[in-house]
């Protein structure tokens, strides 16, 4: 029963000084802010900050391993690396590829999703607006095929999937995610705003990746962008790096939605934590110059080399409190996944945290209620 104190913990609402928590089997069972009581099994954090574990909805690798091709070891070496960043729940995230590759990897990560090694897949494709793929590889984009979708849903694991709602048949894929217990999210979209709201309408709760991957914005035509930004039932992907989202965005955005529907996300492939360099994303060479990741051919940005400590950093110097930033990296996504037992420090919820000192590094983290 370990008691952690002598510390800042910051909750869905407010920061705490001076407090602590007790955990107790995985589960943080106490929180307070008067004089701790003495146990043998103290942890004095020495001050530092603690904020709820890292949720990110969207990642497909990290720490030179990906999540695209299937891989379960490579699937754990990336999962491991995004937890020494703070992050406790993740989804890994796989691109527009072949049905059979699809089924293969979601076949293979069955039981990494069952140990909780990752929370859930998530789909981003094959279901895309060839306009905006971005690095998506367009020679395996299609329209949705129902059938080719309950047969992968029926081989279990799978938390979320992105399409675009123009493509032929998308609502009705909606539909059928959503009556599947799927989270459906729009993306990767050149569709009208009357399109988008539609897909809204039909179930679809997730913008991924708000502003990348998406028609811009124009004063007599909306687009996806205003249609999920306003919408009060969208959470609100950002990737909060400085390349895919200038800071001023960052900020407009999360204002404009609230911190209780924007969620951080990384995006991050295999080179985040890596050096610059060659590498890969669903078969298409991706070059990384100064941490950007670019396609090799045709330079679109291929994903990021963020993790979620660095996007709650850029995050909290973009303007937003600690606070914001706290529930935009764990409660607000694990809130859009449907996990209610995590993502915010109080009574009664999964002990998953992160403890960063006052430059918002990461120092220790707790999954579990064990220290990893």
């Amino acid at each position: 029963m370990p008691l952690l104190h002598n510390a800042r913990v910051v909750t869905p609402t407010e920061v705490l000084d001076r407090a602590w928590l007790r955990v107790e089997d995985g589960l943080i069972t106490e929180l307070g802010t008067d004089a701790p009581p003495s146990t043998a099994d103290d942890v004095d954090l020495g001050g530092h900050t603690v904020l709820p574990g890292f949720v990110d909805i969207h990642t497909h690798g990290g720490g030179g391993a990906t999540f695209t091709t299937g891989d379960a070891d490579q699937a754990r070496t990336a999962a491991a690396f995004h937890r020494r960043h703070g992050t406790t729940t993740l989804l890994a995230s796989l691109v527009t590829a072949p049905a059979e590759l699809m089924a293969a990897a979601t076949t293979a990560y069955r039981p990494l999703v069952a140990d909780g090694t990752i929370a859930g897949l998530h789909y981003e494709g094959p279901y895309l607006s060839q306009a905006r793929c971005g690095a998506q590889n367009p020679a395996y984009l299609r329209d949705p095929d129902l059938d080719e979708i309950s047969g992968l849903l029926d081989l279990g694991g799978v938390r979320m999937m992105t399409i675009a709602p123009e493509r032929d048949g998308a609502l009705d894929t909606i539909r059928l995610l959503v009556a599947r217990g799927v989270v459906a999210a729009v993306g990767h979209t050149d569709a009208s705003y009357e399109q988008v709201g539609a897909a809204i309408e039909a179930g679809a709760t997730v913008g991924t990746h708000v502003f990348n991957g998406m028609r811009p914005i124009h004063h007599r035509e909306p687009g996806p962008i205003l249609a999920l930004l306003d919408a009060p039932g969208v959470t609100c992907e950002f990737i909060a790096d400085g390349h895919h989202l200038h800071d001023g965005t960052l900020a407009f955005a999360a204002h404009a939605v609230g911190a209780g529907r924007a969620a951080l996300v990384t995006d991050a492939m295999a080179a985040a934590g890596m050096s610059d360099g060659e590498y890969d994303l669903g078969g298409q060479a991706v070059t990384v110059t100064d941490g950007v990741a670019r396609l090799s051919v045709g330079g679109s940005i291929a994903g990021s080399t963020l993790t979620m400590d660095a996007a709650l950093r850029r995050a909290v110097g973009a303007g937003l409190s600690i606070v914001d930033a706290a529930r935009m990296a764990a409660t607000t996504p694990a809130a859009a996944l449907g996990f209610p037992d995590r993502g915010e420090l109080t009574v009664g919820k999964r002990a998953d945290l992160v403890v960063l000192d006052e430059f918002l590094a990461v120092r220790r983290v707790m999954r579990d209620g064990a220290f990893q």
